[in-house]
């Protein structure tokens, strides 16, 4: 049974080790994203906060620095933190040709919010996945100055999202990286199939790395031990990974757990003609009275004079960073028009929504992600430990194979 299971994990990682080798890779690179990009460039992101209580300039000064900044940018969004030390952050509508416009409209099934310039995620969207979108503008909220401008789609790590998730070829791309994923799983579970000792004095040996060994045994167990510590890592970080590849494992979420895939459109502001707009000012005081212990505010607004102000709010005590609150002002009176906690969306939503920062290790902050990128890089490894045990075996056999056999006279 085992020489079955054993060449099942051997061709299927075969056909599939370039593969999860560079997804792998690319995985580790992107775990710290984040932290690595305002580590190159705090500037975009942290300002010194004056002595004494300063005030904080206007929204409507601030847009008028982005605008003298880019002239003729739409903006769609702001996003403004609690925190003192922090830019308040502009989302511009991206340019003809390069992404479609996000107006005023409530992300698609398994989106999660706008962050670093880029767009929102939809589960199981067709392309690369990628992303992009606009261009992001930075502002210092005490002194109207452009601080810095994000454009996702210039940075290194557009290129290795486009490697990570469609080995940049598109749609074809992320079919063959969905693929190879789903093989993973199975290599994933043959390989512990293999590596269940025959005996219990076995136990030990397929639990601890002999490193005084020679170099093949030393590769033989860097793949077998290290491979059964991380199998379960590296299996839930591929199995959520296929809710980017394919919108049959969407569907199959929300299938689960009874849920409505489809969200309702947001709700419409009454208009009349002479209804003056909110302003941005107004929608964040609306906003920091409805959520006054919030982290943060990211305000969407509204595409059209029918359209509503969409305002997510994430609480101090959030289980991760796109578990926010949701709620929908009028855009003229201000008025509630619809209001949604994080935990009133429905299990379908909320399990989706726990996929992104369990696939990129954040769930758990630091920890989770430091256990991450430790991952990540021994999932790049074991193609490679796995070929060189294979060519070691057919060396083996053919020394085996041209060794003369004696006739006994």
């Amino acid at each position: 049974m085992k020489i079955f299971f054993r060449n099942i994990h051997l061709y299927l990682s075969l056909v599939s080790g370039l593969i999860i080798a560079v997804v792998c890779l690319t995985g580790a690179i992107l775990v710290f994203e984040k932290e690595l990009e305002q580590a190159w460039h705090p500037e975009r992101y942290y300002v010194t906060a004056p002595a004494g209580t300063a005030a904080l300039q206007p929204l409507a000064r601030l847009s008028e620095a982005v605008q003298a900044y880019k002239p003729g940018a739409a903006i769609t969004g702001v996003k403004v933190y609690a925190d003192p030390a922090r830019t308040v952050e502009f989302s511009l509508a991206a340019a003809p040709g390069a992404e479609r416009k996000e107006g005023n409209q409530r992300p698609a099934e398994g989106a999660s919010e706008k962050k670093d310039g880029k767009p929102k995620e939809k589960g199981g969207a067709k392309g690369g996945g990628e992303g992009g979108g606009g261009p992001k503008v930075f502002v210092n909220p005490y002194t109207a100055a452009v601080t810095g401008e994000l454009n996702y789609r210039e940075t290194i790590f557009f290129t290795v999202m486009a490697l990570h998730r469609g080995m940049v070829g598109g749609a074809i791309g992320k079919l063959v990286v969905g693929i190879s994923t789903v093989m993973f799983l199975f290599i994933i579970g043959t390989g512990l199939v293999l590596w269940w000792p025959a005996t219990r004095k076995a136990v030990n040996q397929r639990l601890q790395v002999k490193w005084s060994g020679g170099w093949k045994r030393l590769n033989h167990d860097l793949h077998i031990v290290l491979g059964f510590y991380s199998a379960l890592f590296l299996f839930v970080f591929a199995f959520t990974g296929l809710a980017w590849s394919f919108e049959w494992f969407n569907k199959g979420i929300y299938a689960v757990t009874s849920s409505p895939m489809q969200r309702p459109e947001p709700p419409v502001s009454a208009t009349t003609a002479t209804a003056q707009g909110l302003t941005a000012d107004a929608a964040l005081a609306r906003a920091r009275e409805l959520a006054p212990a919030a982290v943060s505010y990211a305000l969407q607004l509204p595409k059209d004079a029918t359209g509503s102000i969409r305002i997510a709010t994430l609480k101090p005590n959030a289980a991760f960073e796109n578990a926010t609150d949701e709620v929908f002002l009028d855009q003229y009176s201000g008025q509630v028009l619809q209001q949604q906690t994080y935990e009133q969306r429905n299990l379908g939503q909320r399990v989706r929504g726990m996929f992104k920062p369990i696939h990129t290790g954040a769930v758990f902050g630091w920890p989770s992600k430091i256990i991450g990128l430790v991952t990540c890089v021994l999932g790049f490894t074991f193609p490679v430990t796995g070929t060189i045990m294979w060519l070691n075996r057919l060396r083996k056999q053919r020394r085996k194979a041209r060794k003369p056999v004696r006739i006994a006279g």
